[in-house]
């Protein structure tokens, strides 16, 4: 991006035209007011175009900070879409994992930072949603302390079991399931996590008898290609290589619609647990205050990020379904989600921190 730098040789030229320009003046005291008036406007806009010019945005790294460890499924759509966004904002964007406590390192941090767009923090259900309704005393406000730009991805969390287990349906697995009440291991990413909460509502539903076994992130995949757990429910970015290697078999996904990546595949509503929805999100939020022509800038270049045929391809590769949204539409979401996942959380019992 094209930068005007104003050099201190420059602001003296500067000076010395203006001298030039009153000494060069000999009309009628009349007219000499005017055309001094003239020559300084002329002069003071010139100055104004370059401060102008030394302030445009932006004019050094942007920080994307992704409140997540590496290797995560936010962690992974975020990086796809952060070579685009960078691109498409004329800067470079450095990813920054702050994850931990659920997202509130990252969200702190960004909470704090200066509102002036060289701080853009990624949003997802976890940190925004989740967390804020079992932890209490957060230092920031998950909804008044951010401006919400965009949404970036859907991400459908997808039923999956082990290669061995005898079933391909969601039926089938309610079936065996009921048939050996207390014998079938359902692993989760971890208290509180998107996997364990999807799991409780699933099971609640189907009024199936099965131990919900916690791991860390996902050590609870590999309990499921190791057979030490049958089946989860997680985040598609998370299982979509296991699944394409073999590794396990998916049999529905938890969106209220079938997913664009694996249409072949019946939601678990359809497949027998009507009501069923258990889907994750991806967006992008900035610190409150920023300014309109800033904030429009980034608004513009996430959209455009999203419109690339390339970027698009990526991020369903990984798992993610694009979607952009206006501002207000994601905080809506923000909303609706954080009603949603209220029943899951009280349904799994867990306490406020």
């Amino acid at each position: 991006m094209m930068r005007v730098l104003r050099s201190a040789a420059d602001a003296q030229a500067s000076r010395a035209r203006v001298g030039m320009a009153l000494n060069a003046v000999n009309v009628r005291p009349s007219c000499r007011a005017t055309t001094v008036s003239l020559a300084l406007a002329g002069v003071v806009a010139g100055l104004s175009a370059g401060a102008w010019a030394q302030g445009a945005y932006p004019s050094r790294p942007v920080r994307l900070i992704i409140a997540n460890t590496p290797g995560t499924s936010v962690d992974t759509l975020a990086r796809v879409m952060a070579v685009k966004l960078g691109e498409e904002l004329g800067a470079q964007l450095v990813s920054d994992n702050r994850g931990g406590a659920g997202g509130i390192i990252g969200a702190e941090i960004a909470a704090r930072s200066a509102p002036d767009g060289y701080t853009l923090l990624v949003s997802s259900t976890g940190m925004q949603v989740i967390t804020p309704q079992i932890y209490k005393g957060l230092s920031y406000d998950p909804i008044r302390d951010f401006a919400q730009v965009s949404l970036v991805a859907v991400t459908q969390n997808m039923l999956v079991v082990n290669a061995s287990v005898p079933v391909n349906s969601v039926k089938d697995l309610i079936a065996l399931a009921n048939a050996q009440p207390g014998k079938l291991n359902m692993s989760n990413a971890g208290s509180g996590f998107q996997s364990h909460l999807a799991g409780v509502l699933f099971t609640h539903m189907t009024g199936i008898n099965v131990q919900h076994v916690p791991y860390k992130g996902g050590a609870s995949l590999v309990a499921v290609i190791a057979n030490e757990a049958q089946f989860t429910i997680a985040p598609m970015p998370a299982v979509m290589g296991h699944v394409r290697a073999g590794k396990m078999r998916a049999i529905a996904t938890g969106g209220d619609r079938r997913s664009q990546i694996v249409p072949e595949l019946p939601t678990i509503a359809e497949a027998g647990v009507p009501g069923y929805v258990s889907t994750g999100w991806m967006g992008l939020l900035t610190p409150k205050g920023i300014s309109k022509p800033v904030f429009n800038h980034v608004y513009s270049a996430v959209h455009r990020t999203l419109k690339d045929p390339a970027t698009r391809e990526q991020m369903q590769r990984q798992g993610g379904e694009p979607m952009s949204s206006t501002p207000q539409e994601f905080l809506q979401l923000i909303r609706e989600e954080t009603e949603r996942f209220r029943l899951a959380i009280k349904l799994a019992g867990l306490k406020v921190e």
